[in-house]
C-alpha cells in the first residue's frame, strides 16, 4: 500500500488507480538561468516519488511542464538580444544535462508553455464565457475570484482575508482589475516591456500568464482531473490554489485528487539568496569536485516535507555514505564461502518498502538498508556468504537502486600510483616474510600519500583517504 500526505486535506491517503494509467502533473523550471539546488530539491523529490509510484507496479504518466515564456524570460532575450525560443533553449539544455548528472528519470512529456498558447486562449475564452474572466480597461484578461467560493482550500486560506490584505496593499487606481486579488490570465502587450514577443488572441496582443498555462497544459495533457499534482512549497499559494481556479472554473470537474509539496532548502540555516553569497547551482558544486550522486544523496536523504538544511558537511557525509556502500560492494564481489548462510533480503525488502510506501520515509527506508548491510558484513567477517549468495545481495541492491539511483553499484578501477602499487607490494612481501617493521614502514608512507589499505579476509587493497 502507497500512502502520500495531501495537502489539501493534511492527511496521508492510500493512492489509488482510478482508470488505466496514474497521472501525475509536475511543476518544472522557469528556465530563465540555470536552476539552483534549491530547485533540484524538488526535482530530486519528485523522481524519488515517480519510481516509487512504479515500485508499487503502479502505470503512470507524467508531465512536467517548462516556463519558457514569463517576466523574466522575456527580460533575459531582450537583454540578450536574442529571440526567446534561442534565449531559452540554452537553459533547457542545461537542464536536462544536470537531470541526467542526477540520476533523474525522464518523464513521459515534457511540456514547454509556448508549445501549448493555443490551449490557454481556449481556456481563457471559457472562462470568460462563464463568468469566471474578463477584460480589463488596460486590455489584459483576469480571473474574478469572487466567482469561486472554494478559493483557498488548498492553502487553508479565506478569500474574504485575501481580499482585506490586498485592499490594504493596493488602492483602488493603481489597476485595472474588480478587485485587488483578482489575477492575470493574459497580459496584453506592452511594446517598453515585451518588445517583439507577443502572440496574436481574442483579447488582442499579449501572452499568457504564468498560472493559466500550468493549468491549460495539465488538463490537456491528462484530462479534466489529474491523480496527483507535485511541487514546492512555494507553489501552494498563490500559484496552486489559482491552477485550481482556473481548471474547475473551466472544466466544472474536481481538477486534483492528491497533492504534494516539497518543502525548502536552506544553506547554513540561511535562506539561500546571492547577496548572503549562498546560492548554488548543481554547477557550483560539481565545479567544487563533487558528483552527481553526492549531491542527489544529500538532496534524497531528508524527509520531503521536511526543510533540509544543505551545508558542504553534510555533502561531504554522503561522500563519505557512498564510499560506505562501495566498500560494501567491493565486499560482496570478493564473497566466496564454501558454504554459508542466507543474507535476509526479504525482511530488508519489506522494511524498505514498507517505510517508502509510508509518506516516503525515506530515512526509515535508508535505515533498513544500513541494517541489511551490517547483518551481511556480519555474514562476510564470518565466512559465511557464498558467492551465489553474494550475488543475490547484489541483485538486491539493484532492485532497490531503481528507486534510489544512487548506490554506487558498478565497481570502479580504481588509479593509484605506481610509487603507491609499489609500497603496497612491498609490504605485502614483507608481511608474508613476517617484517613487521618494514611492512609499516611502507603502510605508512601509503598513509601520508593520501591512501590506505583495507585489509578483509578476502584479501588486501589499497584505496584513496
Amino acid at each position: 500500500m502507497l500512502k502520500l500526505y495531501n495537502t489539501e486535506t493534511r492527511t496521508k491517503e492510500e493512492i489509488q488507480l482510478q482508470g488505466d494509467t496514474l497521472t501525475m502533473y509536475t511543476c518544472g523550471p522557469t528556465v530563465y538561468n540555470y536552476a539552483h539546488i534549491g530547485n533540484f530539491r524538488t526535482y530530486v523529490f519528485e523522481d524519488l516519488l515517480r519510481r516509487t509510484i512504479k515500485s508499487f507496479d503502479f502505470p503512470l504518466k507524467q508531465v512536467m511542464n517548462l516556463t519558457d515564456v514569463e517576466d523574466k524570460t522575456i527580460k533575459g532575450a531582450i537583454e540578450a538580444g536574442v529571440p526567446l525560443a534561442t534565449y531559452t533553449q540554452t537553459y533547457k539544455d542545461a537542464f536536462f544535462e544536470d537531470l541526467k548528472t542526477l540520476y533523474v528519470e525522464p518523464v513521459e512529456i515534457y511540456s514547454p508553455a509556448t508549445d501549448y498558447i493555443p490551449q490557454m486562449i481556449t481556456m481563457i475564452e471559457a472562462l470568460i464565457e462563464k463568468g469566471f474572466a474578463y477584460q480589463g480597461k488596460d486590455g489584459g484578461v483576469y480571473y474574478r475570484l469572487s466567482a469561486f467560493p472554494s478559493y483557498g482550500r488548498l492553502s487553508h486560506l479565506k478569500l474574504d482575508e485575501l481580499q482585506e490584505g490586498a485592499s490594504e496593499r493596493v488602492s483602488d487606481d493603481e489597476y485595472d482589475k474588480e478587485s485587488a486579488t483578482d489575477f492575470v490570465l493574459w497580459k496584453s502587450y506592452d511594446a517598453k516591456r515585451d518588445g517583439d514577443i507577443f502572440w496574436e488572441s481574442p483579447f488582442g496582443k499579449g501572452r499568457p500568464g504564468w498560472h493559466v498555462e500550468c493549468s491549460a497544459m495539465a488538463t490537456s495533457l491528462l484530462g479534466p482531473t489529474i491523480d496527483i499534482h507535485v511541487g514546492g512549497v512555494d507553489n501552494i499559494f498563490p500559484h496552486h490554489e489559482n491552477e485550481i481556479a482556473q481548471s474547475e472554473g473551466c472544466t466544472g470537474k474536481h481538477f486534483v485528487r492528491h497533492w504534494l509539496h516539497a518543502e525548502h532548502l536552506i544553506v547554513d540555516g540561511k535562506k539561500m539568496s546571492k547577496s548572503l553569497g549562498n546560492f548554488y547551482t548543481l554547477r557550483d558544486l560539481l565545479d567544487k569536485g563533487y558528483t552527481g550522486a553526492e549531491v542527489r544523496y544529500l538532496l534524497l536523504a531528508t524527509h520531503y516535507r521536511t526543510q533540509l538544511n544543505f551545508t558542504f558537511e553534510g555533502l561531504e557525509a554522503a561522500r563519505q555514505t557512498l564510499t560506505r556502500i562501495s566498500d560494501f560492494v567491493h565486499r560482496l564481489r570478493s564473497a566466496a564461502a564454501p558454504t554459508g548462510a542466507a543474507a535476509p533480503i526479504d525482511d530488508a525488502r519489506t522494511a524498505f518498502k514498507g517505510a517508502l510506501g509510508d509518506d516516503l520515509n525515506i530515512s526509515v527506508a535508508l535505515a533498513a538498508l544500513f541494517d541489511f548491510m551490517k547483518k551481511v558484513n556480519t555474514l562476510i567477517d564470518a565466512g559465511q556468504l557464498t558467492a551465489n549468495e553474494a550475488t543475490r545481495v547484489l541483485d538486491f541492491l539493484q532492485e532497490l537502486n531503481t528507486v534510489l539511483a544512487v548506490l554506487p553499484l558498478e565497481e570502479k578501477e580504481l588509479e593509484i600510483p605506481a610509487a603507491i602499487t609499489a609500497a603496497f607490494e612491498k609490504r605485502q612481501a614483507a608481511r608474508a616474510a613476517k617484517d613487521w617493521a618494514e611492512a609499516d614502514k611502507q603502510r605508512d608512507y601509503i598513509h601520508e600519500q593520501g591512501y590506505l589499505i583495507e585489509d578483509s579476509p578476502t584479501g588486501s587493497r589499497v584505496k584513496p583517504l
